[in-house]
């Protein structure tokens, strides 16, 4: 893996050697132009210096001197007005990277007694998360104990808090991101739950003592792997990786690369399945490499005139989290040995299982992941709720995400292929949850996923009791997709009006593997089985120049709106169902 480990070694170089120049004498980041700074860059600036000195061991890049830059940084970071514990913690493990005894710490030499005192104020507070900032904790006590700030060791205790509250919240070991949030429905198994385990393994990686992590390897192994075994189901044959959920893009990758490659470097994956994991990530940065680097500049893109990200993502904490990933990725390959190529083709795989999340009494939400190599159709369909900033947007949505195909845009709310039925104040999708979820045998051999539920629920992810029920059931067989919901109503209601919505996106025109999945003119090739609700397609919607209509991967163009837009009274007793099929004319984008 060495020619992968230099490439991955020169492209963060290129990327930090545009975006150092960003750090003010304050330590502050300055950002690029239409953008407003987070007050944790300065931490993600400091980890991203960090990994580059540990990959290289080199203390500048050009007339850049590295280790006043990251004192810099950890300066402003400590004296923020408001304690960030994402930068705080980014910035201990940036510290940590120049090595673990203070009297031989480059940085650490280099901060000012006012710096020195705040920071080992800061990492002595204790804090308590019940989400991802969990890990930001354990990364603080790292720091703390190995740079001898604190003679008692809080590490082990804490990654035992953290996997405990897994299984607090999850029937079969994932992360939850919404466990705290109160009166709101928890299950929140997005990508978060694989940058947790990515971040406290790095972190442990830079422990001053040994066998603490030896120890506590094995119970973290337990949870991440079953991370590591969604991701050759999930990465699709032109490497597009997690697909749904908030913080996609390029985080999308990278996280699900680091994953892998920690995987490989500690022996987890099974030589059986070493070329399988290795196709992986190869597909995986591909696309990342292709989709989100400008190759003629050498910096990250994450929004423009044609795509969007997250608002809360700058552009800035992207390229020095892209930069400290590359440098771990090249770490990560050297120690793993071997070639970055799988030993022998690994043939595109059909893939159709559904994962569970969590399972009780209250709710059921899982994962249903579809590959059909053939058509080339594949879908990741979530039935799981919200975190809190990505509540009421598409992104959590229980339909079958597939990027070029079926699209949606970031941070904004659509039912995308899914009824919006509205009472009054109450606007309900049947998403967030279910009950019974099955898999079974359909009909001429489709594979059917299926759930109910039991109560309704709005787009706000409020459970309105009294008011009726839904079934529902996916349909996959080869190219070929059906949906039908079936909704009740317990007392008779007025229904205001209904609508479905289909997406029509394309990649980026510019920034795009050439084998990126898109519609070709069939389009959809939608058709409308079944509707009791009696609603019409209205006028294809133009929103090429409308930036709210943006995707993480491209351009968002048209907006095919199957509406009822006048009453209709629901009665108890009948079943009101809508059943559409799809069989997506699926191209590549430079065909």
């Amino acid at each position: 893996m060495d020619n992968f480990a230099d490439q991955c070694l020169d492209m963060a170089q290129s990327i930090l050697g545009h975006n150092l120049e960003s750090i003010s004498e304050q330590g502050t980041i300055t950002p690029v132009a239409g953008e407003e700074s987070r007050l944790d860059e300065p931490g993600h600036a400091a980890l991203a210096i960090g990994e580059y000195f540990r990959a290289t061991n080199e203390a500048t890049i050009g007339d850049y001197d590295l280790v006043d830059l990251s004192a810099r940084c950890i300066t402003a970071q400590v004296f923020t007005p408001e304690v960030h514990e994402n930068g705080l913690a980014y910035s201990a493990l940036g510290l940590l990277s120049f090595g673990p005894a203070k009297d031989r710490n480059q940085v650490w030499e280099r901060l000012m007694d006012p710096t020195r005192e705040q920071l080992d104020k800061l990492l002595l507070e204790r804090s308590d998360y019940d989400n991802h900032y969990q890990s930001f904790n354990i990364a603080k006590a790292v720091t703390r104990f190995s740079l001898g700030l604190s003679k008692k060791d809080e590490t082990g205790r804490l990654i035992d808090r953290f996997l405990e509250r897994i299984d607090s919240s999850s029937s079969t070991g994932y992360f939850d991101d919404s466990a705290a949030a109160d009166g709101k429905l928890n299950g929140s198994f997005d990508i978060y739950g694989v940058q947790s385990f990515v971040f406290i393994r790095q972190a442990l990686q830079l422990h001053a003592n040994l066998h603490l992590r030896e120890r506590k390897l094995p119970s973290l192994r337990t949870y991440s792997e079953k991370y590591l075994k969604l991701i050759p189901d999930i990465a699709r044959q032109d490497g597009l990786g997690w697909a749904y959920g908030r913080s996609l893009g390029a985080y999308g990758q990278m996280h699900c690369i680091s994953l892998t490659l920690q995987a490989l470097r500690d022996g987890w994956v099974p030589a059986a399945q070493r070329d399988l994991y290795t196709d992986a990530v190869r597909r995986l940065f591909m696309n990342f490499f292709v989709t989100y680097l400008d190759q003629e500049h050498g910096y990250l893109v994450i929004r423009d005139e044609e795509r969007n990200t997250v608002p809360y993502h700058t552009t800035r904490m992207a390229n020095f989290d892209a930069a400290r990933y590359l440098c771990q990725w090249s770490r990560l390959a050297r120690a793993t040995g071997g070639s970055a190529a799988p030993a022998a083709p690994v043939a595109p795989r059909k893939v159709a299982r559904y994962v569970s999340f969590d399972k009780s009494n209250k709710k059921e939400q899982g994962l249903f992941v579809y590959q059909d190599p053939d058509s080339g159709l594949a879908v990741q369909l979530p039935l799981i709720a919200s975190s809190e900033l990505g509540k009421g947007t598409s992104d959590y949505l229980a339909f079958p995400h597939s990027p070029g195909v079926f699209d949606w845009p970031v941070d904004t709310y659509l039912p995308i292929m899914m009824p919006e039925l509205t009472f009054g104040e109450h606007v309900i999708v049947p998403s967030f949850y279910g009950k019974n979820c099955t898999t079974s045998m359909g009909l001429r051999n489709s594979l059917n996923f299926k759930y109910d539920q039991p109560e309704l629920i709005t787009k706000d992810e409020q459970i309105i009791p009294g008011l009726g029920s839904c079934k529902v059931t996916w349909s996959f067989k080869g190219g070929q997709i059906g949906c039908e919901f079936c909704f009740s109503v317990k007392q008779q209601v007025q229904l205001d009006k209904m609508r479905y919505v289909l997406a029509i996106a394309a990649p980026h025109s510019r920034y795009r593997v050439a084998t990126a999945f898109t519609l070709g003119e069939g389009g959809h090739r939608t058709e409308v089985v079944k509707d009791d609700f009696h609603a019409e397609w209205k006028e294809l919607e133009v929103v090429s120049e409308n930036p709210e209509y943006r995707t993480y991967y491209g351009n968002l163009h048209y907006l095919q709106i199957l509406e009822r837009d006048h009453p209709l009274i629901m009665r108890p007793g009948i079943q009101y169902r809508l059943s559409l099929t799809f069989e997506p004319d699926i191209a590549f984008a430079d065909e």
